[in-house]
């Protein structure tokens, strides 16, 4: 199953407690195996100068699981202001954070700038002159136009909103030179959901090959490259997982080439979010409803307001029923939730074991955009979110909204223009 092993043999034992004393929904996330992941990453890439993960927020903008990065000495990457607040109030600063944005405002450049500042990683020749102040390290996002991508989730980099076009790199940092920038990097984020290692190889490769086009023409030398997210994880039982290790000795084969060649290499960065935390939770939710008409339906007490992958990108989530033979699968099933949306599904005609009121299931690697792409449509609110400690506890970390809370942003002063 996509979900390990040891976090399923470590949370079912003590799942229903959980549900007794927090009721259902909720996500759970496992601390044990993000540090495993993050341990990974760090000695599969020992040998690679420099490298540093900025865990993209944006996957679980949490404070408790930022703060789990941090220790692991990773950074953090940030496209919002919000997230930069995250950011800094888990400890990050200065270079700690990697501020990859578009269509950039002027307010998110003041707040980037600001308070310890970051790395400025600009998508848009035009924005150079926007920033108020030119910090001496930058870095500018790379768009290649044609590529062959993964999956339908980036797209086709020629039709993408991101990213500095080829013939505009070296008019872009000759721009950043002349506004006093010192240090530089070069980005690209070509893939989303990559389980093929070979694909973020050929992305170093392009890289390297860019640092050395640039250094040629200009003769800057750069600080760092940064391949993006990106790395996939095996939704499917079927799926193959991504070879860390196999992409990480090719990497470092690059690194150790460009060092012979140039004298030198630049820092090896990434910005993984869903590779660090996806497939380390879980979304927990008790079947509610049974429903027989053309098909069966299993409604249960959750909706897309807390995981809309399946619903906007026809994502699969693989499921299991807790205390039941999930290698026995005697029904067929939709498993649904309560949204006035057609699309809000779970699972599409899915082998499932018997399900009965009461059982509860466990929707699996919800650990990245999840509970963060949630909404209120039709009022529904999203669940708590719950951290398994490697100590076996169970903490909240993030409470349940209310309707409260649906209804704050309709507490105001009153304010009317009246035009002449």
């Amino acid at each position: 199953m996509p979900m390990s092993e040891s976090y399923y043999d470590r949370l079912s034992p003590v799942l229903k407690k959980v549900v007794d004393h927090f009721g259902t929904p909720f996500h759970i996330y496992d601390e044990t195996g993000i540090r495993e992941t993050g341990q990974q990453l760090i000695d599969a890439f020992s040998r690679v100068n420099g490298f540093r993960e900025f865990y993209a927020v944006k996957a679980l903008p949490n404070p408790k699981i930022l703060e789990i990065m941090k220790t692991m000495g990773f950074g953090f990457d940030c496209s919002s202001i919000p997230e930069l607040v995250l950011s800094r109030q888990a400890g990050g600063r200065g270079d700690d954070i990697m501020f990859t944005s578009n269509n950039t405002s002027m307010d998110e450049f003041t707040a980037a700038v600001g308070n310890g500042g970051c790395i400025l990683n600009i998508d848009d020749i035009t924005l150079i002159s926007k920033i108020p102040k030119m910090p001496e390290r930058i870095c500018f996002r790379y768009n290649p136009g044609s590529r062959r991508t993964g999956n339908s989730i980036i797209g086709n980099p020629a039709e993408s909103k991101y990213g500095i076009s080829h013939d505009q790199l070296l008019d872009t940092y000759r721009a950043a030179i002349d506004r006093g920038a010192r240090h530089f990097g070069l980005h690209a984020m070509l893939a989303s959901n990559e389980l093929n290692h070979e694909y973020m190889v050929e992305t170093t490769r392009m890289l390297l090959d860019l640092v050395k086009f640039i250094t040629g023409d200009l003769g800057i030398q750069f600080e760092f490259i940064n391949i993006g997210g990106g790395l996939g994880i095996p939704y499917k039982p079927e799926d193959k997982p991504l070879d860390i290790r196999a992409m990480a000795e090719e990497i470092t084969d690059l690194y150790t080439q460009f060092e012979k060649a140039n004298g030198y290499v630049p820092k090896f960065y990434m910005e993984s979010g869903r590779y660090m935390t996806g497939p380390h939770g879980v979304l927990v939710t008790k079947a509610i409803n049974r429903k027989d008409i053309y098909r069966k339906y299993i409604g249960v007490d959750t909706c897309m307001a807390a995981l809309m992958r399946p619903g906007i990108y026809g994502a699969y989530h693989h499921i299991t029923v807790l205390g039941k033979n999930n290698d026995k699968n005697t029904t067929v099933a939709d498993v649904v939730g309560s949204l006035c949306e057609n699309n809000d599904k779970f699972a599409i005609q899915r082998p499932l074991p018997e399900i009965n009121e009461g059982d509860i299931l466990l929707i699996q690697d919800t650990g990245a955009h999840g509970h963060a792409m949630g909404f209120n449509y039709n009022g529904r609110l999203r669940p708590r979110e719950l951290l398994f400690r490697t100590d076996g506890s169970v903490e909240l970390i993030r409470r349940e909204e209310t309707i409260s809370d649906y209804f704050a942003t309709l507490n105001f002063e009153k304010d009317v223009l009246a035009p002449s």
